[in-house]
């Protein structure tokens, strides 16, 4: 009976990660294609972590994370088509994710430039928590630095969560993936665990940080995304189980709190891992941008 299931969820998952259930995008096997090792090698823990399940729930804290600096969150709102086309804007993600972890240097250049001039448009105003009208660019570096903190710290957070210690430790991972953030405009991206923790707290200190009706909004959508009926259980697993990741403050901004039946905590971590155990043998054990890696790599003399 299990086994039965496995065809139709992975058809179910190729669908709502790449908008494609039947063939591999042709811009994963592309990746294939090259002349060098790009940024990451296969035992990095770039590598490590992105081609574990884990992302799957990072994406979730990510979002909700991002949600939380107002100027980020308007444009979002603003200009993204999240609600009508919710797969679009992940499956946009998730492509830029993956060339610049396993694409070779121009490929990761090139995804990163494309997303900067999406980007460029995305311009407006916002009204703060003082209730003035304030302007808000996409590219704005220090716009472009909390989605940076947001995307490297869920990372961090799931794999720690539901996979173990980083191969290599966190530290690794920060410094590797501060490459991603020079990539897309961040000056400075931290390279260690705590200088990590430390900007992310800094922007709360300066009140940088809201909740409020909008935020409200997004959480809502969050919580009970348009997926086929077949996803939304293990999709409300791992929503429970990030928010035990994730901040008190955080939480409270988002109006969110850790799972609980009645005055007692719901242990969430196991059933993610469950969930996302089911997920990797629908999957697979190596992804289609992987392997296209692999292939360049092995090409070049380089495995």
């Amino acid at each position: 009976m299990f086994l039965d299931l496995l065809g139709p969820l992975r058809t179910r998952l190729r669908l709502t990660f790449s908008g494609q259930s039947e063939s591999v995008p042709a811009w994963e096997t592309a990746l294939e294609q090259g002349e060098d090792a790009g940024y990451f090698a296969p035992n990095s823990a770039v590598w490590a972590v992105h081609s574990s399940m884990a992302p799957i729930a990072s994406g979730i804290r990510a979002l909700l994370t991002q949600a939380l600096h107002p100027r980020v969150l308007a444009g979002v709102v603003d200009h993204s088509n999240y609600r009508s086309d919710p797969l679009a804007r992940l499956a946009g993600t998730i492509r830029w994710i993956f060339t610049v972890t396993y694409g070779d240097t121009e490929a990761a250049q090139r995804a990163s430039e494309r997303v900067r001039h999406v980007h460029s448009s995305v311009t407006g105003t916002y009204i703060s928590g003082k209730g003035e009208f304030l302007p808000y660019s996409a590219n704005d570096p220090d716009l472009a630095e909390w989605v940076h903190l947001a995307f490297t710290d869920a990372f961090l957070r799931s794999y720690e969560a539901f996979d173990g210690p980083v191969p290599g430790g966190a530290d690794a991972y920060a410094s590797e993936w501060a490459m991603a953030g020079e990539l897309m405009g961040v000056a400075h991206p931290p390279r260690t665990n705590a200088a990590l923790l430390a900007r992310i707290d800094a922007y709360d200190a300066a009140g940088q940080l809201a909740g409020g009706p909008r935020v409200d909004e997004v959480v809502a959508f969050l919580r009970h995304p348009p997926l086929d009926p077949l996803l939304r259980p293990g999709y409300a697993v791992l929503f429970g189980a990030v928010l035990e990741t994730m901040p008190q403050r955080h939480l409270d901004l988002l109006g969110l709190a850790r799972p609980r039946l009645g005055p007692v905590p719901l242990p969430m971590a196991g059933a993610a891992k469950a969930t996302l155990s089911v997920i990797g043998r629908a999957l697979g054990p190596v992804g289609p941008s992987e392997a296209a890696a692999r292939r360049r790599l092995g090409r070049l003399g380089l495995l």
